[in-house]
């Protein structure tokens, strides 16, 4: 089988990880960066090029979209199914994910249990609505951050409107969010094809509120409970993501609530605190998917190829 991962470096540890899991299984693996990746239509085909060569035919694409390409990579991947290639996640759910409000807001519509969440434009109109989150601290999100700084922890109603005031005067969308008070822990899910395979809990250093300030959290293997397990699973099959990491605040009540989900986890990290090859597991759901299995989620519409022209028949001679 031939795999095209779509990632911006093939030395990206979790691209790195897939290749060498589609090698091991016998598999053609190819990394094309997305942005050096040239799309074509002209009402009657579309088709691909690579640094302005034409794309040989693959049998599934693997989209490892940076946020910082997104509207460009999504692109791509969308044109990936407009040429019939089958896709790991498609350009929708992935864009779904991203969108930290829309999905949320698609959640909740579904029984999901979310952490209370406000959103508005105007920073006097966020800090008067902190009451409804349960009051300080909260957590601000940026809608389009990247995973790593696109979270922050505020303590006080000052510091809170002194991050509206500055993110909101960059021309950010942001939410703010109900911070449960857990001790300092969550737990992160790793969900492939509609099935929670793997879940550690974040623990981070001694005197940091939340991981989402930390690169340095320790993660550590859990089993998870049966609620765990069901909010995981259907939060990546609503949103509609084959491979989806999905954050849940780890509530003493025995009610996990959803606050994230990820398109493209880190899969280095996981593998060693579980032990599991979670990358083997991703290639085999792409073998899965190549080979016309059926997908998770909510049915969504394929893009299509344009269809040709018919062109009408020429008169014969003599004819009117």
């Amino acid at each position: 089988m031939k795999i095209t991962i779509l990632s911006r470096s093939a030395s990206i540890s979790s691209t790195k990880r897939l290749v060498e899991a589609g090698r091991a299984r016998g598999h053609q693996v190819r990394v094309l960066n997305p942005v050096r990746v040239e799309m074509h239509l002209d009402g009657q085909r579309a088709n691909l090029y690579y640094r302005r060569r034409k794309l040989s035919p693959c049998d599934v694409v693997i989209p490892r979209i940076a946020q910082s390409i997104s509207n460009y990579g999504l692109a791509v991947v969308n044109q990936f199914a407009m040429c019939g290639v089958p896709l790991v996640n498609t350009a929708r759910a992935i864009a779904e994910s991203r969108n930290k409000m829309r999905s949320l807001q698609l959640l909740s519509a579904h029984g999901i249990d979310i952490p209370a969440t406000v959103m508005a434009r105007d920073a006097a109109d966020l800090k008067a609505m902190v009451g409804l989150v349960g009051g300080v601290p909260v957590l601000v999100k940026l809608l389009q951050g990247q995973e790593k700084h696109g979270v922050m922890v505020c303590e006080s109603l000052q510091s809170l409107e002194a991050a509206l005031e500055a993110i909101l005067g960059l021309g950010h969308n942001l939410v703010v969010q109900q911070y449960v008070q857990n001790k300092g822990q969550d737990v992160r899910v790793v969900v492939v094809g509609g099935r929670a395979v793997a879940a550690v809990r974040r623990r981070p250093r001694v005197g940091r509120l939340s991981y989402t300030l930390n690169r340095g959290a320790r993660l550590e293997r859990i089993e998870l409970t049966e609620s765990q397990r069901k909010a995981a699973e259907r939060t990546a099959t609503l949103v509609g993501l084959e491979v989806a990491a999905v954050d849940l605040l780890d509530v003493q009540e025995g009610h996990p609530k959803v606050f994230e989900v990820n398109s493209s986890p880190a899969l280095p990290e996981m593998e060693a605190a579980t032990g599991l090859d979670l990358a083997g597991i991703i290639i085999q759901r792409a073998e899965e998917l190549a080979a016309g299995g059926p997908r998770v989620g909510l049915p969504e519409p394929e893009p299509r190829a344009p269809a040709r022209r018919k062109r009408k028949p020429k008169p014969s001679v003599g004819e009117a």
